[in-house]
């Protein structure tokens, strides 16, 4: 995952220390002009080196080429993008402030007595931690976003993937877990109070993706605030294919009206990918009315007819792995 291996960022404070004690290290061990010019050099390389650092461990969120979609859309409903792209353009710009101070200040250091060139160094010195308090701000952003972003739970967006919606209690995680050659991984978003369940499963060798998003898809979009809203727009760039499960029963809690309104949400918003109409509790025929509006009935209880459903959804994507090019 794109953010999982982000550095910590140090703060302004810690980054001055460790620039000046490197550089008092490095002066001890030379003596007069040369050591002034030493103690510069290493506390102006290590502030320029760590900023540019820090700036180059983020993916370029300009390019899609380093950012999918899924996951810029992801990250901009955890964080602000925008001032994420600030902080890290303001940190790059005082990497190079660094570097110039540098340059302008070691030409000083050479032709002179070590007296002033130890006044030029000290004022040098002065103006680099300057820069680095400029931007002590940017650089708690840019952790904090670090912090947020770095433990989201995988999601591959290039591989094929199924999304499962529908009201809670239908059936959609039991249908997650059914399919999938383990029990469905469930894991925690920021923007879900519920951890989003995925699973895979294989099929002609070719794995699929499939999740289940409770907090999201589970109610009608009226209902999701802005960060939320925002996720479902990363599972748009996501979905290949929408399976609304339904419970013509009753017994999740919701009348089927609410549950069919939600499937047309849902379609609507997904209108890009196939969406079918899954009805569960086949088992509880009597509870519900064969006229109900589905694609394919089943029940994930009893497992009839959970892989004709499976089978539909992959037919659905229709999806063409890629093959090496040959001669």
């Amino acid at each position: 995952m794109i953010f999982e291996d982000l550095p910590t960022t140090p703060t302004s404070e810690e980054l001055i220390d460790k620039a000046f004690s490197r550089a008092a290290r490095a002066g001890k061990a030379k003596g007069g002009l040369e050591a002034q010019q030493s103690m510069l050099q290493t506390a102006a390389n290590i502030i320029s080196d760590n900023l540019e650092n820090v700036v180059t461990a983020w993916p370029d969120f300009a390019y899609e080429d380093d950012v999918h979609p899924f996951y810029y859309e992801l990250a901009d409903a955890i964080v602000d993008v925008d001032k994420l792209r600030q902080s890290l353009s303001e940190t790059m710009w005082a990497s190079r402030k660094a570097r110039e101070i540098h340059e302008e200040y070691q030409p000083r250091l050479r032709k002179t007595d070590v007296d002033t060139a130890r006044k030029h160094r000290k004022q040098a010195f002065a103006r680099l931690a300057d820069i680095v308090e400029q931007i002590d701000d940017e650089l708690l952003y840019i952790n904090e976003s670090r912090n947020d972003l770095r433990d989201l739970p995988e999601i591959n967006p290039d591989e094929p993937t199924i999304v499962v919606a529908g009201y809670p209690n239908v059936g959609k995680s039991s249908f997650v877990n059914d399919v999938t050659n383990a029990r469905g991984e469930t894991a925690s978003y920021p923007f879900t109070t519920k951890g989003i369940g995925l699973g895979h499963f294989e099929r002609d060798h070719v794995r699929y993706q499939i999740v289940d998003t409770p907090g999201l898809l589970d109610r009608p979009p009226e209902e999701r605030n802005e960060i939320e809203s925002q996720a479902v727009s990363a599972i748009e760039h996501l979905a290949d294919c929408m399976l609304v499960v339904l419970d013509p029963s009753g017994e999740c809690g919701y009348p089927l009206e609410s549950q069919l309104e939600l499937r047309d949400a849902i379609a609507a918003r997904f209108e890009e990918v196939p969406v079918l109409t899954i009805a569960n509790k086949v088992d509880r025929v009597e509870r519900w009315s064969r006229d109900v509006e589905r694609d394919y009935e089943m029940s994930v209880e009893t497992g009839e007819n959970v892989e004709t459903v499976l089978e539909a959804a992959v037919e659905a994507i229709d999806y063409e792995p890629e093959l090496p090019f040959e001669e």
